[in-house]
């Protein structure tokens, strides 16, 4: 016959086998689902990553976006990874309807924007929302057209792609002055040559001037200077200068 001690010693025994036996279980079981979810979120940030670009291609399109252009002088690197892999390049910017061209003699990769089929052969009637179209004044224009002169007589002596195209402040006030007339103030001239060689400078035109104040003419101009641009130049200097002949007339 079992005492009261034996009873409540089997009672308890039977309690702690009731109640491990579960816990154990469960918590096996929720292990292993936890590193199943781990597994999981493993394997997709793996699959996310093997399709990823490359990433010296991403920087070379972001500094692209950033800048409009890439140069050799400045940016080796990136230049060689988008001249090599161009196609690669454009396939990354199609969906934003940019495309990049290549000018490999002068060491140039640059932006544009794609023509879309509706635009036909209008040269000048492209949209996009993240581009802000910026119409360069008469007198920037005209500017663009004498550095684009300084430019191509460097490469026609030098040898085409030749860099260091440089022309002092100096040299372009005269000519400035043929077109626009001489104020009477030396200094509001070379001011005004200074404030547009900036303007162009954003541009990516021209550098900041030296300490001799040369500047020196990147290879864009004679992309962004094209036949088509300066022949819009010519119709408006005439445009301008028949306006001034009237003027002349009526007023004698």
């Amino acid at each position: 016959m079992n005492g009261i001690f034996d009873q409540l010693t089997a009672q308890k025994a039977s309690v702690d086998t009731s109640t491990d036996t579960p816990a154990g279980s469960t918590m096996d079981t929720e292990g292993d689902e936890a590193n199943k979810r781990i597994d999981n979120e493993a394997s997709q940030s793996t699959g996310e990553l093997a399709h990823r670009t490359d990433q010296r291609l991403r920087e070379a399109s972001q500094e692209l976006l950033r800048f409009g252009l890439l140069e050799e002088s400045h940016k080796p690197n990136l230049y060689r990874i988008a001249q090599t892999h161009l196609d690669a390049l454009n396939t990354i910017l199609e969906p934003l309807d940019f495309v990049a061209h290549s000018d490999d003699i002068r060491g140039l990769v640059f932006l544009k924007v794609r023509k879309s089929d509706t635009d036909g052969d209008l040269l000048d009637e492209w949209k996009h929302p993240l581009v802000r179209k910026q119409r360069l004044t008469l007198e920037q224009s005209l500017l663009t057209a004498i550095l684009r002169q300084y430019f191509i007589a460097h490469e026609q002596e030098a040898g085409t792609g030749a860099v260091q195209a440089m022309v002092a402040v100096e040299e372009l006030i005269p000519q400035l002055q043929v077109y626009f007339g001489d104020t009477g103030s030396e200094a509001k001239e070379r001011t005004r040559a200074l404030q547009l060689l900036d303007q162009l400078k954003g541009h990516g035109l021209v550098s900041a001037p030296d300490a001799h104040e040369r500047v020196t003419i990147r290879p864009m101009i004679t992309h962004l200077a094209n036949p088509e641009n300066l022949k819009a130049l010519l119709e408006q200097l005439k445009a301008r200068a028949a306006i001034n002949n009237e003027t002349q007339e009526d007023s004698s």
